[in-house]
């Protein structure tokens, strides 16, 4: 018997929401449009779609409105309400929430109180907040978090959220198209809390994490640095410097991110005694389609067992999980009770994986 099957109270899934900015921002319109998502007669980056499409799988991705009126907080308080409302409970009944994110409304505080008010439940007798920064990996790392509050007893409604505003920080120039052709505005949520079971097929499953921070600068933004004075560095005659845009080193990022999803996949199974027979669906994290298909390819993984979206709202880091299996869900195919593997790899480095029903 593995440390998975012991145990009667469990958490699981309660409900699941996402949410999207209506507008569309194609591969070809991208090409055009100036830092404040303008769209000019000529190109302001050297890219095509045939060029994003065979290094990313990307075809469109959803951006927030260009007036200044949409934050990081509002996403999250979006996807959340469809969660809580999946879920058949109130805001007020979540005594816990995690958010995971890596584009905060502002520096401090954390985006979680933020989200707080906006969902109507602060006050002096608010329940705690928790801003986690694990980039793409995010998602799983609150999930984990969540998992072991509610087995735990201390918390019996959590609200884990994904929430990013990515197109607000992105280099619309030559010199940034790697990076800034990849991401898009979105949230996903979920509420997790517990359930009494003997069946170690219930709830959540497995989760396991990991890091390695020797890649810390390979996938980095570093806006300020704080061993500077001032911590912000900015000179008129210099224009906006590259540090005020994400860096990546591309090959790094992809080699890692597919020996470490294959990994992390591969052990979850194992030590959940699972087959590809008994799962239903394979989430990855919606980086790069190609990376995902070299996971599927190298662990072995039945193509018609993957969820993807990255086709449609490009890498929306700490989202991406809720935001696939909810828009798969909307389409039909995810139902209640499915049993999802989905594994996870981002800056940092950071990975893992989980196994749990939706």
């Amino acid at each position: 018997m593995s440390a998975y099957d012991r145990g009667v109270l469990r958490s699981k899934i309660l409900g699941l929401g996402s949410y999207v900015p209506e507008r569309v921002v194609t591969n070809e319109e991208i090409a055009y449009l100036d830092e404040r998502h303008v769209r000019h007669e000529t190109k302001r980056t050297e890219t095509t779609d045939e060029w994003i499409r065979a290094r990313t799988g990307i075809e469109q991705r959803r951006y927030v409105p260009n007036d200044e009126s949409t934050t990081c907080s509002d996403l999250a308080k979006w996807a959340s309400e469809r969660a809580l409302a999946d879920a058949g409970c109130s805001a007020s009944e979540v005594d816990c929430i995690i958010l995971a994110t890596l584009s905060p409304d502002i520096h401090f505080p954390g985006t979680a109180v933020f989200l707080q008010s906006r969902l109507g439940i602060d006050g002096e007798g608010g329940c705690p907040c928790f801003d986690i920064r694990q980039q793409c990996s995010g998602f799983l790392y609150a999930l984990q978090m969540a998992d072991n509050f509610v087995r735990g007893g201390q918390y019996k409604r959590v609200l884990v959220v994904g929430s990013e505003l990515h197109s607000h920080s992105l280099d619309y120039s030559t010199r940034g198209r790697d990076v800034m052709v990849l991401f898009g505005d979105a949230a996903g949520a979920v509420v997790v809390g517990p359930t009494e079971t003997d069946d170690p097929r219930e709830g959540i499953l497995y989760t396991k994490l990991g890091a390695d921070g020797s890649g810390a600068m390979d996938l980095h933004l570093k806006v300020f640095d704080s061993k500077k004075m001032p911590h912000i560095q900015y000179n008129e005659k210099w224009g906006v410097p590259e540090t005020m845009y994400p860096q990546m080193n591309g090959k790094k990022v992809f080699l890692n991110a597919v020996r470490a999803m294959n990994l992390s996949t591969r052990a979850a199974l194992e030590a959940t005694g699972l087959t590809w027979n008994d799962v239903d669906w394979f989430v990855p994290h919606q980086a790069n389609l190609r990376i995902n298909e070299a996971v599927v390819h190298y662990g072995e993984i039945p193509p018609e067992k993957v969820l993807n979206s990255i086709q449609l709202y490009g890498n929306t880091t700490a989202a991406t999980i809720p935001l696939t299996l909810d828009h798969h869900r909307k389409e039909g195919r995810v139902k209640k009770g499915d049993l999802v593997v989905s594994s996870v790899f981002g800056a940092g480095f950071t990975w893992g994986a989980a196994v749990f029903r939706v």
